[in-house]
């Protein structure tokens, strides 16, 4: 028997779009591409905007709007919340609402906008077609309070139809004529708008179930670099998830976060200020208190079987001495941490080593583990 649909609980109007979009872009662009080719412009094009639409979600809707990460005059704010509306993804302030909540309820299946607990495509933009309006946006009386945010608020779809769709085929328009602008609109406009969704859906999807989790295991987020690159550092989320108000997500300086580059940037030019960031040794102790849990699991685990060989045994021992040293540097670490002590660089480099090297013997354990019956 098919199930009955909810269509009273259904947004048609996001629905269809996101629909019909996704299949213009699939289909529409490739038979203009056969038909009339590609130029260097509408590629640039295409490039522009996929860069400033996703870095106006990345910096403006993310880390100003929703965590306040850091504080922008009006050129900032502005700038992303008109190429910010161009994505199409709701307002700023309904945005950040959802976003708020995610974070507040994370992985709660009624509570959760976009719970994974419910399933991927549910996470990744299911839930999107049972999003209806008004809404109570209880949790953003501080954005209510900003002009800017309420103006794009009331207006963001004329503003993303205008500025997101409009304004490509305009200009591409001006460079080539009619045939030129038809390209532009379906490249840089609707393409460029399906690209960019499908990226920030792709966090809340993918980087809750696949990628590593090095500081909590406690919740689904996980960390991957490889939808850092397409989402301006997003990917980075089990960081993110454990230290939200962060300016930053890729914390390492060599992980890619150019959201990251951008925000200091704008505060070398006085664009931006009060930059939140969450103090290194509180990064450590959380890598070394997931590390900690990581060992008391492995050593449950493998004390069961390590007589049977020498080689386990070995590393059985050898775990449990890097145990008790990783256990000192965390107790160390957290009273440091607690009584608010500077502790030198040399120092979290080497409880870091420490972590690397648990980490490490953890692999080989698992490696040497036979499988069960």
């Amino acid at each position: 028997m098919i199930p009955k649909l909810p269509l009273d609980r259904i947004n048609w109007v996001s629905s269809i779009f996101l629909i019909v979009t996704f299949f213009t872009a699939l289909i529409g662009t490739p038979i203009y591409i056969y038909h009339f080719g590609i130029d260097f412009f509408q590629v640039a094009l295409f490039v522009f905007y996929f860069i400033v639409t996703g870095m106006s979600i990345t910096l403006g809707y993310h880390r100003l709007f929703a965590h306040k990460a850091f504080k922008a005059g009006k050129a900032v704010k502005l700038t992303t919340l008109l190429f910010g509306a161009s994505a199409f993804e709701d307002s700023a302030l309904d945005w950040a609402s959802d976003h708020r909540e995610h974070h507040k309820h994370v992985d709660h299946e009624d509570d959760d906008p976009y719970s994974i607990s419910r399933g991927f495509f549910w996470a990744h933009m299911g839930w999107i077609f049972f999003k209806l309006y008004p809404r109570p946006l209880a949790n953003v009386a501080d954005l209510k309070k900003d002009p800017l945010v309420i103006w794009q608020h009331k207006h963001h779809q004329r503003i993303g139809m205008l500025v997101g769709l409009v304004l490509p085929a305009v200009l591409g328009f001006l460079y080539g004529g009619w045939v030129s602008a038809l390209g532009a609109f379906l490249i840089a406009g609707v393409t460029r708008l399906v690209c960019v969704q499908h990226c920030t859906f792709f966090i809340n999807s993918l980087c809750h179930t696949i990628g590593n989790q090095p500081y909590d295991s406690g919740t689904s987020a996980r960390d991957s670099w490889i939808m850092a690159i397409p989402t301006f550092g997003e990917g980075y989320h089990n960081y993110h998830h454990s230290f939200q108000h962060d300016y930053r997500n890729g914390v390492k300086p060599w992980q890619w976060d150019p959201t990251k580059w951008a925000i200091w940037t704008l505060s070398k030019l006085g664009l931006a200020t009060e930059l939140r960031r969450v103090p290194e040794e509180k990064i450590v102790l959380a890598e070394l208190r997931e590390m900690r849990a990581r060992v008391e699991a492995q050593i449950a685990t493998g004390g069961t079987w390590k007589i049977a060989c020498p080689t386990r045994r070995e590393a059985y021992d050898t775990l449990l001495e890097l145990s008790e040293q990783l256990s000192e540097s965390y107790l160390e670490l957290e009273k440091a941490v607690s009584e608010q002590i500077k502790i030198s660089g040399e120092k979290l480099k080497h409880w870091r080593q420490i972590g690397a090297e648990v980490g490490q013997q953890i692999s080989l354990m698992r490696n040497l583990q036979p499988a069960l019956a």
